[in-house]
């Protein structure tokens, strides 16, 4: 199973993806509410895969995607936010996301996008 870090300024959103991804069998190894912590964190811990929230307080999801990028071009990030937007999606792949969900989501659909994601060869 994968070892994930979540990133979102939300708590419940935090919570409910910790929830999801401990009962699929998941580790989730760390927990940051903005992307200066993603950042230190994904530096410190190097998961396997990244749930990094758009719009946070102190930089955004897609500043801290290129910052996780320039140390880890293989990073495998899965984008999660409540934009749901073409130009957003845009950004986000031009960026180097592996994924991008639309909240609110489905637990089904976030594990089937992280499967996906892990077994793509990027």
């Amino acid at each position: 199973m994968a070892r994930i870090l979540i990133v979102d300024d939300a708590l419940f959103a935090r919570i409910l993806l910790r929830k999801i991804f401990t009962e699929a069998g998941h580790e989730v190894v760390g927990e940051a509410s903005t992307g200066k912590e993603a950042i230190e964190l994904y530096s410190k811990l190097r998961p396997d895969v990244i749930t990094l929230d758009i719009i946070m307080p102190d930089m955004d999801g897609i500043t801290a995607l290129q910052e996780i990028k320039k140390i880890d071009p293989n990073a495998k990030v899965i984008m999660i936010t409540s934009v749901d937007n073409d130009k957003k999606l845009i950004e986000c792949i031009e960026a180097g996301a592996s994924g991008y969900i639309v909240k609110p989501f489905e637990p089904s659909q976030v594990l089937k996008e992280v499967e996906r994601v892990l077994s793509s060869q990027e």
